[in-house]
């Protein structure tokens, strides 16, 4: 069991990681901030801020069309960047990278596309219970414009996903099946090789919602076997703006264009639009290309930590996380899963999650509250939503015994 004295912060270059984020040095409302939102966005280290400056400073010009010198420029970091997204989750080819607005732009580019070329009236798609609205509302529409139904893995009271009943939703009529790899507002880490060998069993492809797994997970795509996977750059210490889409160039390559216009065609004539080659298909208009250059900032931060051993360490954090909340009169934590990752949900007696985080926030620390895009999960449970708690590799077991000791405040001026 991990206590306080056993659990040191995490040092990057021998200094603790705080260091390195400028937004982590500020006080809020005269207290020292201490950020628990990680779920919704990371902050910034000053190595991912510098590379923004210097983009705009040095190489800013639009890719893929100029002749001149920056416009060159900015092409090869932009695509030096797609190379190294496919190298950090080890995509068999460089193409099979689209970038994207983030994970809800890259889940609508699939159920789009891909349900316009394979989903048809009598179909289904399979989906869980504990998916973000992300990957529920976008196959939803798609079932609706195709005839399609929509099928849901169940959970139990723990937060897990019952997969024996996998095998009752999966079967001839299945197109897609599309699950999350970590619950955002659950911190479930679901088993997504089993879950992909299942449908592959029955050639179903398989969707990941990476976006909570990016940030903390080392990610090998060849390895679990998904046809797509989808995160965003924000949520690990890069910029907002830009995220990515995995898919396997068979699929890629059967699927029609998202979006019409800019650097997604070859020819475009009154009769007909011949379409350009992956990536670029999917990559219509200017892209994000501040957000795409700097992305390399961010997996240079990822890489150097390495991202295995602060795994490691956010492990040791919420258990330590777990334990003292746990001493709060009344709090009840929302997800108790095997399987977690640095996500702590919970609700206390006679309070409103809001209200909690509110006083909170007063008190220096930022947490999310409410139901974390996720409505059929806080249906299930019968709550209108959770304070969340949220670790990154900057947070420390001081900053966790601060929270514990300001809800034990909050509660006495709530009660």
């Amino acid at each position: 069991m991990n206590t306080l004295s056993t659990i040191s912060a995490f040092t990057y270059q021998h200094k603790q990681i705080a260091d390195y984020f400028p937004a982590l040095q500020q006080k809020v409302y005269g207290q020292p901030l201490i950020y628990f939102d990680n779920a919704a966005t990371t902050q910034k280290p000053q190595s991912v801020i510098d590379a923004i400056a210097r983009y705009y400073s040095t190489i800013n010009s639009n890719v893929h069309r100029g002749v001149h010198y920056l416009s060159q420029l900015a092409t090869e970091a932009s695509e030096e960047t797609r190379r190294r997204v496919a190298r950090f989750i080890n995509a068999r080819h460089t193409h099979e990278i689209i970038f994207t607005r983030g994970t809800t732009e890259s889940i609508n580019l699939v159920a789009n596309s891909y349900s316009k070329a394979f989903l048809k009236p009598g179909d289904n798609v399979v989906i869980s219970a504990m998916e973000h609205h992300s990957n529920i509302v976008p196959w939803q529409i798609a079932c609706e414009d195709h005839g399609a139904t929509l099928r849901v893995i169940p959970m139990n009271e723990r937060g897990e996903l019952l997969l024996d009943e996998l095998d009752h939703l999966l079967d001839e009529h299945t197109r897609m099946l599309a699950i999350t790899w970590i619950s955002n507002s659950l911190g479930t880490v679901n088993p997504v090789r089993e879950i992909i060998e299942k449908a592959h069993q029955l050639n179903i492809p398989v969707l990941i919602d990476a976006a909570q797994a990016a940030p903390h997970i080392p990610i090998d795509v060849q390895a679990i076997d998904c046809d797509f996977l989808a995160f965003s750059g924000h949520k690990m210490y890069g910029p907002t703006g830009i995220g990515v889409l995995y898919g396997k160039e068979q699929w890629l390559d059967r699927m029609p264009p998202y979006q019409g216009g800019g650097e997604m065609i070859k020819s475009v004539r009154f009769e007909k639009t011949e379409y350009n080659d992956l990536p670029f298909k999917f990559e219509a208009g200017t892209p994000h290309i501040e957000g795409t250059v700097c992305l390399q900032a961010a997996l240079d931060f990822l890489e150097s930590l390495p991202l295995a051993d602060a795994y490691a360490y956010e492990q040791q954090l919420l258990e330590y996380a777990t334990r003292q909340v746990s001493q709060v009169p009344g709090l009840r934590i929302i997800g108790q899963a095997a399987e977690k990752a640095s996500i702590l949900s919970f609700i206390i007696a006679d309070t409103h999650p809001y209200d909690v985080g509110v006083l909170l926030d007063k008190m220096g620390i930022a947490v999310r509250t409410g139901h974390h895009c996720t409505q059929p999960v806080m249906d299930f449970f019968g709550i209108p939503g959770t304070v969340r708690v949220t670790l990154a590799v900057y947070n420390t077991p001081a900053e966790i015994d601060r929270l514990t000791t300001c809800l034990d405040k909050a509660l006495s001026m709530l009660k």
